[in-house]
């Protein structure tokens, strides 16, 4: 199986990467660099989902591939906090698109502030850990977590509610119950 990544982010392609390897489906798994059509930060649920549809589309549009997955990293103000959300998106060459969304935790205001004036993330998260890489590594999620979850996790699982979608829609029910 050939699967097409719509990021040459690091984390992403290792959550797609185990994320199949843990369902014990065999795949290569590369990434392309592809435009999410939204904002640099995106701000709440459907702009964030938009730009991991966008970015799935684009990417199963570039070759032979039997699906692509596009996931984005966004923001969201929640009960007066802002919280860090992520949605994916899996396309298939008939145009089908599967989308999911996962782990959300709110962020301290010292984080939250910059980015509500118009900062993204990462850098911002950049500046308070003292860190180049924190997007290809443990992200925001990490930081927060203390490490307990990565943002390659995070992505992960929602790598796998897409292929759970993709495997049911295929009727491929024999992972029910477990």
């Amino acid at each position: 199986m050939k699967i097409i990544v719509g990021s040459t982010n690091r984390a992403k392609i290792i959550a797609v990467r185990d994320a199949f390897a843990s369902l014990g489906i065999q795949a290569e798994v590369e990434g392309i660099d592809t435009d999410s059509d939204v904002s640099s930060q995106p701000f709440g649920d459907n702009e964030t989902m938009a730009g991991a549809r966008n970015r799935a589309v684009s990417a199963i549009k570039t070759g032979n591939h039997d699906l692509a997955i596009g996931l984005e990293g966004g923001v969201k103000e929640l009960d007066g906090r802002l919280y860090i959300c992520n949605w994916g998106a899996l396309a298939l060459p008939d145009g089908k698109v599967f989308t999911a969304g996962g782990a959300q935790i709110p962020l301290p205001e010292e984080v939250a502030q910059p980015v509500r004036s118009g900062k993204e993330l990462g850098p911002v998260m950049e500046i308070f850990t003292s860190r180049a890489d924190i997007r290809q590594t443990g992200g925001a999620v990490g930081v927060f977590t203390d490490g307990t979850v990565s943002r390659s996790d995070m992505f992960s699982h929602v790598v796998l509610l897409l292929a759970g979608q993709w495997q049911f829609a295929a009727g491929n029910h024999g992972r029910q119950g477990q």
